[in-house]
């Protein structure tokens, strides 16, 4: 949530962010409503106990006709006190279920549009010419089956659509990346983490998954746990009401974990192969940082984004999301986009995005200085997203024989392996 002295003293950079958002811009005047009725009820509470607190000391030293009077006045204030109070607290509760469904305050560098309206920033690598090589490049999923190394027939018939298995080279593959990536993670200085895939609803809300959100979201009603999305959500919960020493910091993690997307909206979108799937396992990067070193975080991370599609050798350009399709909890998010030669086009692989104090309020982690204690700055960037990145490796460094050269960064997860190669049917 934001810092509800910027909404008081600076409303209009608060609208125009809304704006930027395509959200509701007449939530602000409404929480400004509910601020006021919240501190104004909170001097009237005030303002009542320290009456009835100021009578009760005389009430004892009162002669009996002036007892009679100041009982009578005791009485009305202890329904009145009782009234402020009830005021008091329900006024707290309508500015918090308000303040939790304004987004983060979108960075004024960031464009302003919709999902088509990002800017490119950089592109690296270079996209082959297949047809100067000779051939016509298969899709994943053709080479995948050819490879023995994904299975979605049997993925549909087991759980559905959008599911599939990785089977033999595979399974490897995703464990070569999950591997390579951490072992990425751990010389840049992240700790590794293995996280939980279930979560309680403060820790999903906290994160700000249950907004604009919500809809992509499993929840099992029966035991009121949330499946995630990404090991954001238990890492960014994982100090939750804590205060952390700011000579700690920064604090990163890496985490692993499987994910779950319900892919709402999506229909008909990507059904082919693994590109868009319900789950998938994903390397996550998480920083707790001190806020005015920030945007310097968020730098850092995409450089070991692009360090790690550059290792896999993989065509991408870097685009800075427009406000339009940012999550509510980011003010700026890169995306990495690798180069899939099937579609013509660059598709996400990777995101770093910067939530300032956002995640930290709702989540009560603040940090010590000295004697001063604030929340501090949470930023997070997908490291790798394993099926995307497999579509791209598959598809990017296929050879016309239909096998796949493995990059040199991932072969010594693979026992040397160079090759990945069709198996006979």
């Amino acid at each position: 949530m934001i810092d509800l002295r910027l909404l008081r003293e600076d409303p209009d950079r608060v609208r125009a962010s809304q704006r930027a958002r395509g959200e509701d811009v007449d939530l602000v005047d409404a929480l400004l409503s509910a601020d006021e009725r919240r501190r104004s009820s909170g001097v009237r509470f005030d303002e009542l106990r320290s009456e009835q607190k100021s009578l009760g000391k005389l009430i004892p030293k009162a002669s009996a006709e002036e007892k009679a009077e100041l009982l009578k006045r005791a009485e009305q204030l202890k329904a009145d006190v009782k009234a402020a109070d009830a005021e008091q607290h329900e006024a707290d509760e309508e500015t918090r279920r308000l303040l939790l469904q304004l987004g983060n305050i979108v960075h004024p560098d960031v464009p302003v549009g919709g999902e088509e309206d990002f800017v490119v920033l950089e592109t690296h690598g270079t996209i082959r010419d297949f047809a100067a090589e000779g051939f016509e490049p298969k899709d994943h999923l053709e080479l995948g089956e050819a490879l023995g190394a994904i299975d979605v027939e049997r993925g549909a018939k087991v759980s559905g659509s959008r599911f599939y298995y990785l089977t033999g080279v595979g399974a490897l593959l995703e464990l070569a990346l999950v591997n390579a990536a951490i072992a990425q993670a751990t010389e840049a200085g992240f700790i590794p983490m293995l996280t939980p895939t279930l979560v309680r609803p403060r820790a999903m809300e906290g994160t700000g998954f249950l907004g604009q959100a919500a809809e992509n979201v499993y929840h099992l009603e029966k035991d009121d746990y949330y499946l995630v999305g990404t090991s954001e959500v238990p890492l960014a919960a994982y100090h939750m009401d804590e205060i952390v020493d700011a000579d700690k910091l920064p604090l990163r993690y890496a985490g692993f974990s499987p994910c779950y997307r319900r892919e709402a909206g999506t229909y008909g979108k990507d059904t082919r192969g693994i590109f868009r799937v319900h789950q998938f396992d994903k390397v996550e990067m998480f920083s707790y940082v001190a806020p005015e070193e920030a945007e310097a975080e968020h730098k850092r991370l995409l450089e070991w984004e692009k360090q790690w599609l550059t290792a896999l050798e993989l065509p991408f350009q870097v685009i800075d999301v427009a406000s339009g399709d940012l999550g509510a909890s980011a003010s700026r998010k890169y995306d990495c986009e690798a180069w899939i030669p099937t579609q013509g086009k660059y598709r996400e692989l990777t995101s770093a995005s910067n939530c300032d104090s956002f995640q930290a309020r709702r989540l009560s982690v603040r940090m010590r200085d000295g004697k001063k204690v604030q929340p501090l700055s949470t930023l997070n960037g997908t490291l790798c997203a394993v099926p995307r990145t497999i579509v791209a490796i598959l598809e990017n460094h296929q050879l016309a024989d239909g096998s796949v050269r493995v990059p040199e960064v991932l072969r010594p997860y693979l026992g040397g392996r160079e090759l990945l190669e069709p198996v006979a049917k």
